[in-house]
């Protein structure tokens, strides 16, 4: 293979690999989720044979290109279906809530204790009891919210996203689906209609 043929591949697959990035969206490496981490590592595999193709070059390449359509369809499916988006991203967790830690959710996200001290260390947090609320995000960082923050008691949980009670957040705040009902009712809001709802303080 001449010098010449390899430096015209590597600036096709350099100018496909940065339209396929600029196509899938604007995030750091540090926001992706599982199923983006997954595209990308397979679309760095099937570049990498297409330079090593001699043959069909070309041909190589379209597997690549099915992934890319692929991710940009579920990527639609997701922004809509707020059931099918957390299937494939999942959604935060609370590991641990008014100082008290959520061992249950720990286990089912096979998060160990090791990992939470490590991650509450690089948030500057010497210990356990510090921790007001501390949050395991889709992307595996951790949000943590300390006892001492002077907005601790006015912490948003979101209690409506995309249509959709969360009623776990709902009963945190020992408020019921009537009460939430009443409130829409009051403000003639379905609860479909609304993209994004908060309590602070108590209030909706």
């Amino acid at each position: 293979m001449s010098v010449l043929i390899i430096i015209v591949k590597t600036i096709i697959i350099y100018l496909l690999v940065a339209l396929i990035f600029r196509i899938m969206g604007k995030r750091e490496v540090g926001q992706l989720g599982t199923f983006d981490l997954v595209v990308f590592i397979l679309i760095a595999e099937l570049v990498a044979m297409a330079l090593e193709n001699k043959a069909n070059f070309f041909f190589s390449l379209v597997p690549a290109l099915v992934l890319v359509v692929l991710q940009m369809i579920i990527s639609k499916i997701s922004l809509k279906n707020t059931k099918f988006r957390r299937f494939i991203d999942g959604k935060p967790v609370v590991i641990i809530k008014k100082g008290i830690v959520n061992f249950k959710s720990m286990v089912e996200q096979r998060y160990t204790l090791d990992d939470l001290l490590l991650q509450l260390r690089e948030k500057n947090v010497r210990s356990l009891d510090e921790v007001d609320y501390a949050i395991l995000e889709i992307n595996g960082k951790l949000s943590v919210f300390k006892k001492d923050d002077k907005d601790k008691k006015t912490y948003p949980l979101p209690i409506i996203l995309d249509g959709e009670v969360e009623f776990d957040n709902l009963y945190s705040i020992n408020k019921t689906k009537n009460w939430l009902l009443d409130i829409l009712v009051e403000k003639k809001i379905k609860v479909d209609d609304v993209f994004y709802a908060f309590s602070k303080n108590g209030e909706l």
